[in-house]
């Protein structure tokens, strides 16, 4: 892995002359964001050594490397998800190039099922912790203490610091934000009733099938991390809507000039 994640690292570097103090992965529906971005660099996944293809439709499938401001950003259009098939190192292999890179801060977004009355299809919700029921750890193995330490503490898997940063712009903005524990689950199936009523009695707010692993290999490396989830779909208790994929994607579009905000002004402030 160490091997792999530096040839990468190096291919990049002689490709661009870029250093990211930023790394954003952008979920589905989100990928707008690149348009916020002042590009100087994009470069397919298809053409980086080692890195796999993203598979998902709403999901573009290249590194993006810009500014925001004077801020410098790399940005993942298109995730790796475990449901395609790929391995769990497979999966956050892109966050250990991200660290290598010269990224020391990680924005992380998804699209997920809530189950939280407060929330309503639409809502943005700043994940404040999270609970992991994928079947597969991105750090079984042997581990190589290069990267981090055998035993990580996930006391504090996202920065509190830039919670408290993104809720008090959300406020000055009048941009409308919950905060939420979220559940990832493998997939690629939405959840049944049965599941989400046990997402909601283990105590999470909302459900989805990514992130969660990033967020392991970030704190593994001492990555500071954010996340938030756009709701595109409710559950309960009684009910559930029949939801398919483009829905999904069409909520998210809905959330996204809002999150786009609140992600570019969390960036430029720092």
């Amino acid at each position: 892995m160490w091997d792999k994640v530096q040839e990468t690292v190096s291919y990049i570097k002689d490709k661009i002359n870029f250093i990211p103090e930023f790394g954003v992965i952008l979920g589905s529906g989100l990928g707008g964001f690149t348009d916020d971005i002042t590009i100087d660099h994009t470069l397919p996944y298809e053409e980086i050594p080692n890195f796999p293809v993203s598979t998902v439709q709403g999901h573009k499938g290249a590194l993006v490397f810009g500014t925001i401001g004077t801020k410098k950003v790399v940005a993942m259009q298109g995730r790796f998800h475990f449901y395609e098939g790929y391995s769990m190192k497979e999966v956050t292999f892109p966050v250990r190039v991200m660290k290598y890179l010269g990224v020391e801060k990680l924005i992380v977004s998804n699209a997920s099922g809530g189950v939280n009355p407060n929330y309503k299809v639409g809502s943005i919700v700043i994940i404040k912790d999270h609970i992991n029921f994928m079947p597969e750890h991105p750090l079984r193995g042997k581990n190589d203490e290069r990267f981090g330490p055998r035993f990580v503490n996930m006391s504090q898997p996202y920065s509190l610091k830039m919670i408290a940063k993104a809720k008090s712009i959300a406020q000055e903005l009048s941009i409308e934000v919950h905060d939420g524990i979220y559940l990832g689950l493998q997939g690629p199936t939405f959840e049944t009733l049965a599941e989400y009523r046990m997402v909601k009695i283990l105590g999470a707010d909302c459900v989805g099938m990514s992130t969660v692993p990033e967020v392991i290999v970030a704190r593994h490396m001492e990555l500071e991390t954010f996340g938030v989830s756009v709701i595109t779909d409710m559950g309960d208790e009684e009910s559930i809507l029949s939801i398919s994929h483009d829905e999904v994607l069409e909520a998210a579009k809905g959330a996204e000039p809002h999150l786009r905000t609140l992600i570019r002004e969390l960036i430029t402030r720092d």
